[in-house]
């Protein structure tokens, strides 16, 4: 059974805005570490923003001051704002509760509850 849900995915021109959402099915998220990874098509799995349950975010640095992660514990939601998208970002972008993840894929996640990810394609 699918524990988290991503949606929002799709293509868009650089420069452009797109807001990721990812919704839990059968857990509080408010209880988790929660984060968004990506996974670039023929590069390996980075995490691009967390958010602890106290609201500590990191951001991985090429995404600072463009991405921003954001939750709403009311409707169990956990939102990735990104704006003035580049080419680069485009990947297959993936939601996680308590995520960790060493290897090349997000796929095939040490731990955590993971999503099955939502591609964000952005045209030059």
């Amino acid at each position: 059974d699918a524990h988290l849900m991503e949606s929002g995915g799709g293509s868009v021109q650089a420069g452009g805005s797109l807001t990721l959402s990812c919704t839990g099915t059968t857990f509080r998220l408010a209880a988790s570490r929660m984060s968004w990874y990506r996974q670039p098509k023929g590069d390996e799995c980075e995490m691009v923003a967390s958010v602890t349950s106290d609201a500590k975010t990191t951001y991985l640095d090429s995404v600072k001051g463009r991405f921003i992660i954001a939750q709403d514990n009311a409707e169990n939601k956990s939102y990735l704002q990104m704006n003035n998208l580049k080419p680069e970002d485009t990947a297959k972008y993936f939601c996680a509760a308590d995520g960790v993840v060493t290897g090349y894929f997000c796929s095939r996640a040490d731990s955590g509850t993971w999503g099955q990810g939502t591609q964000v394609t952005v045209s030059s």
